[in-house]
């Protein structure tokens, strides 16, 4: 005769079972506003340079298609909405990117509101990501 645990002590096969990926652990909205933190830095330093070279080649177009597929799984994984709002800030952030990067013939002065603009989404993101921080389940 097998005997039956109690249901908090069963395992399940869908151990992320709570619709929560970064709410489960500091670490990853931590790691998440490092992320954005740096990328922010990045986006507004090319501004203050005066940088405003944007790549336009298909490695780097393939490379933002990996991500906006990649976070918009994420996006619609996840249950809570404070990762939806994380999510679908990258989401918006690489989509830009992509469009840039396929618009060969883009204007500098497009090129430069795009960076400040990715440069706000970013930090967005990493706001973001710190309202995960400490909401695991115990």
């Amino acid at each position: 005769m097998i005997e039956e645990k109690p249901a908090e002590q069963r395992e399940t096969k869908d151990s992320y079972g709570s619709g929560h990926l970064m709410c489960r652990t500091s670490l990853w909205g931590v790691a998440g506003f490092l992320g954005c933190a740096y990328f922010t830095w990045v986006s507004f330093g090319h501004v203050m340079r005066q940088e405003f070279v944007w790549p336009h080649d298909a490695w780097t177009a393939a490379t933002y298609v990996v991500w906006i597929v990649l976070l918009g799984a994420l996006f619609g994984d996840t249950h809570c909405w404070r990762e939806r709002l994380f999510f679908g800030v990258l989401v918006a952030n690489f989509l830009v990117g992509f469009g840039v990067t396929v618009w060969g013939s883009i204007p500098v002065s497009d090129v430069r509101t795009a960076r400040i603009g990715t440069g706000a989404l970013w930090a967005l993101g990493a706001m973001l990501s710190l309202t995960t921080v400490g909401r695991s389940e115990k």
